[in-house]
């Protein structure tokens, strides 16, 4: 089947042609922005935490007045926790990932450096915060009981304390010191909570930072720092235990805390296992994944109804020259050839205006959202759907078009 007659037979629809070109190029524009932030969207609610999450318990908690005693309370209520069957392991921190705040802190390679490499989350950290996180090391090793300190001893300090160590995850190694192995980390010197030097000491494979603020790329600026904090300092017990005694352990958690006076106020609202964290906190990308979805299937579901239409009324126009040809010795097949080579040549030039359209659009999402560029590998994705849609929808008027009789045909013309 020849192109020619195809375009001579588009030039003289160029209104309806042009109808359905618009149409595929705004679904493609749209469709491959949207494919990629689904992607997106389901990237964040799949990263990896860097914690035994279905492992985990998390008890916030909170002073009714103050508490001069907080940090020997803290120990006690950790070993009364850590007594509970069922428990593995407890500690206190600061901060918890899933949640819409964190500590976050500014980060130099040097102490006179002005403009900070980076701004990172801080975590505090007794003896049994990697244990009870399950968080894994890759590089270096974890703190040695020397370099602990208690969090309210260097606060009310009037004289400097320097941080003695830190461990880091590995984007915050490689993005303070790129291309340098992991392992060549261990050693050197970042600055931050003032201008005394902090060594590295390990390296994280992953750890979350709690809120998503500086984006997906800043997730996994973590580092973690040995100070003991109390509970009154971001009021957060993190609790370890087997996941299908975690309703158990909680309960009993809770009760002892509850016991140990009434001056303390248990945050019911925030106090749960972590995997209702995480599916609490992801749960706005992930109805925003949903959402885009829908759009998608409902653009094409129009799309695809748009060319069943076009293509519907073009073999009703063109009865007699389908007849024609079938006279002439053109089988079924090049029949439903033909209409399958027309509907291909409009996708075609309505997707490569679509992937101009879908470049400048995604450029609007960047400067308006601070959405990251459009990968290319979207657009071919975005026109081989939009291909194989309109392949499809044409497939049904073509096949009647093929199943009319020359005969009759010719005499309804």
């Amino acid at each position: 089947m020849e192109i020619r007659p195809i375009l001579s037979t588009l030039a003289r629809h160029k209104t309806a042609a042009a109808l359905i070109v618009l149409e595929i190029a705004l679904t493609c524009a749209i469709i491959c922005n949207a494919l990629f932030m689904i992607g997106d969207r389901v990237s964040q609610v799949n990263e990896p935490s860097g914690i035994a999450e279905r492992e985990l318990l998390r008890i916030q908690l909170t002073s009714s007045g103050s508490d001069d005693n907080a940090t020997a309370r803290t120990r006690t209520d950790l070993a009364a926790l850590r007594a509970i069957p069922g428990v593995k392991d407890a500690t206190v921190v600061n901060q918890v990932p899933f949640v819409n705040s964190s500590w976050n802190s500014g980060v130099r390679l040097t102490p006179e450096q002005q403009q900070t490499t980076l701004v990172a989350t801080s975590y505090m950290a007794d003896e049994h915060f990697l244990s009870t996180f399950g968080s894994r090391l890759i590089a270096g090793r974890g703190f040695r009981p020397d370099e602990y300190l208690d969090f309210e001893a260097v606060n009310s300090s009037k004289e400097p304390i320097g941080i003695p160590a830190a461990i880091v995850t590995r984007k915050m190694a490689e993005k303070l010191y790129p291309g340098i192995p992991v392992a060549q980390i261990i050693g050197k010197v970042f600055y931050s909570w003032g201008d005394r030097p902090i060594p590295i000491v390990g390296v994280l494979e992953h750890l979350v930072r709690p809120s998503l603020q500086d984006g997906p790329s800043a997730r996994e600026y973590t580092m973690v720092f040995p100070l003991r904090a109390h509970y009154n300092v971001g009021g957060n017990y993190v609790v370890r235990t087997t996941p299908e005694r975690r309703t158990e352990v909680l309960k009993a958690a809770v009760k002892l805390l509850r016991s140990r006076g009434n001056d303390r106020i248990i945050l019911d609202e925030n106090t749960k296992p972590f995997s209702d964290l995480r599916n609490e906190f992801y749960q706005a990308p992930r109805a925003m994944a949903w959402l885009l979805g829908a759009v998608c299937v409902g653009l094409l579901l129009i799309t695809a109804l748009g060319i069943v239409g076009l293509a519907s009324f073009w073999v009703q126009q063109r009865t007699k020259q389908i007849g024609i040809r079938r006279a002439l010795g053109a089988t079924r097949g090049q029949i439903l050839r033909y209409f399958q080579i027309e509907n291909f040549l409009i996708a075609g030039i309505g997707i490569a205006l679509g992937m101009l359209l879908a470049f400048g659009l995604n450029q609007l999402l960047m400067s308006k959202y601070e959405l990251p560029r459009l990968p290319l590998l979207y657009l071919p994705a975005g026109a081989l759907i939009l291909w194989v849609l309109g392949q499809l929808a044409v497939l049904g008027p073509a096949r009647r078009a093929a199943m009319v009789p020359p005969a009759i045909a010719t005499r309804s013309a």
